[in-house]
């Protein structure tokens, strides 16, 4: 038997893949694919295909009432507290990647993890947890002569800005640094006196057309130029990560875990 998993936000872009690839991996049994009610196609079919063919999901708006280890949360912040109290009440570990939640909703998730184990990551992506540990080390190693800029990009329908992503690359810069992120971020420049102040970390977000996710750190200074930058290149980079936190979640002590616990990194 695989692990049981439920995903939520099932009928949307990123659900959908964690659908396919959970099910084409034959490591998990799916008992539950949920959406918000009133989502059109409650009730239907999601008619997913995986490599080894089409795969049989009902889509719907209510939590299964069998017994689950461990559920994937990639929908909206709206959602968010129903999927947590349905931890709560029913033991299931959960994985969230939904970004853009309110400092009550992070607080409610940091309180059900003394509850049931509890992994939110901003990106699954293994490769971009690499860059959230590399770019704090990089900081310091340069110090304040170097000016930090975060350009993140990402495809039209994208609500929140900036990424979740962008804000976990200045977040670690700041804790690295020693700097307060509220006092440190400059959100943009415009207007005729718009210089850099020193010590501030400018972000920038792109959204155009199909852009996957493109975040890039450049470091400056008179003479110098360093950029780390990550791309992804399809979303099936964040499932897999999810995925893989999922197999870890499951028989932890409740906590609040990130992807560096999976990866064991130092953030």
């Amino acid at each position: 038997m695989g692990t049981k998993l439920v995903v939520v936000g099932a009928g949307g872009r990123m659900g959908g893949r964690i659908l396919a690839l959970a099910a084409e991996s034959g490591q998990f049994d799916i008992v539950g694919a949920v959406e918000r009610p009133a989502y059109p196609g409650i009730g239907g079919n999601l008619g997913l295909s995986t490599a080894s063919g089409p795969i049989d999901i009902t889509l719907t708006d209510t939590y299964p009432t069998v017994a689950a280890d461990v559920a994937i949360d990639f929908s909206l912040p709206e959602a968010v507290d129903r999927t947590v109290d349905y931890c709560i009440e029913n033991g299931v570990a959960l994985v969230s990647g939904t970004t853009g939640l309110s400092g009550r909703q992070r607080e409610k998730m940091r309180a059900a993890s003394e509850t049931v184990p509890i992994l939110y990551a901003t990106n699954m992506s293994v490769g971009m947890n690499a860059l959230f540990s590399l770019v704090g080390q990089v900081a310091s190693m340069l110090g304040d002569e170097y000016d930090i800029e975060i350009i993140e990009q990402h495809h039209r329908f994208k609500k929140d800005a900036p990424s979740g992503s962008a804000l976990t690359l200045a977040e670690n810069i700041c804790k690295a640094t020693g700097r307060d992120l509220a006092e440190t971020v400059t959100h943009g420049r415009s207007g005729k006196d718009a210089l850099r102040q020193d010590g501030t970390i400018g972000m920038h977000a792109v959204r155009a057309g199909d852009i996957t996710g493109v975040h890039s750190v450049i470091f400056g200074t008179l003479g110098e130029t360093i950029t780390l930058n990550h791309t992804a290149n399809s979303r099936d980079t964040f499932v897999r990560g999810a995925l893989r936190a999922a197999r870890w979640l499951v028989g932890k002590q409740p906590a609040l875990y990130s992807m560096a616990d999976v990866l064991d990194l130092d953030v």
